[in-house]
């Protein structure tokens, strides 16, 4: 009877979960055409009208749900921005695709990621690229998220703690074999300006994206392209991002 009891209670412990992981499926789908329906009303300001295959797909195979705190999982794919603790948010979805979007990810590319926070974004660009190296200021959100990419299997996913101002730059002293340059950079919390060491750590050609602007002011995301002649930056649209935190 006890064996009974036992394989009776594991097959209602795979049903119930197979019922949830079918339910954010569904949920997850419906996101993904909220999204496309909200980049096609921003499309003037982004230059885009929905997302590219590439990138819908990997938004529609990353499981946010897993970087989501479990008080707030049945929230996972509402198009919205969710405490993670820390006084930090995993972004909203709508803004994580248009971010990578816009950086316009290639598989050859290696990217740096100020602002690991839940592991979202990094797990979101993982599929589209051939590295992520991210960097959290928050210790305890910084090895959570580099718990959560191991357990889930992220194997070209780098993490480090420390001030992401200084992207790798410090990392770098006591690692050389670290990247020096990046394809593209994604800061996912609002800064005062854009910071010159990011901008040095960029590669010529390379793309960053960075929301700019204080706490209590309008919020810009910019788009930062470093040519052969020099830096340009363009204000894509008003945001709303957590403050850039520095040691």
């Amino acid at each position: 009877m006890q064996q009974v009891f036992i394989t009776f209670g594991l097959l209602i412990f795979f049903m119930s979960t197979a019922a949830q992981a079918d339910s954010f499926k569904k949920q997850q789908d419906n996101l993904l055409k909220i999204i496309n329906l909200q980049l096609f009303e921003s499309r003037f300001s982004t230059g885009f009208s929905k997302m590219s295959t590439d990138v819908e797909k990997s938004m529609g195979q990353t499981p946010r749900h897993e970087f989501v705190p479990k008080e707030y999982r049945t929230l996972s794919y509402n198009n919205r921005p969710l405490s993670i603790g820390y006084g930090q948010t995993i972004s909203q979805p709508l803004i994580v695709a248009m971010m990578t979007e816009i950086i316009t990810p290639s598989k050859d590319h290696v990217v740096l990621e100020v602002g690991t926070g839940s592991g979202y974004q990094a797990a979101v660009l993982s599929s589209l690229v051939k590295e992520v190296h991210t960097i959290e200021i928050i210790s305890q959100l910084a090895t959570r998220a580099k718990k959560d990419f191991k357990r889930l299997g992220y194997k070209n996913i780098f993490s480090y703690t420390g001030d992401g101002y200084f992207g790798l730059a410090k990392h770098r002293l006591k690692n050389k074999a670290l990247p020096e340059k990046f394809d593209s950079i994604i800061v996912t919390a609002a800064a005062s300006h854009i910071p010159p060491s990011l901008i040095e750590q960029l590669k010529v050609g390379g793309k960053m994206i960075i929301p700019v602007g204080g706490v209590f002011q309008v919020q810009f995301l910019i788009l930062v392209e470093k040519t052969s002649s020099g830096v340009k930056s363009k204000n894509i649209l008003p945001v709303k991002f957590v403050p850039f935190t520095r040691n």
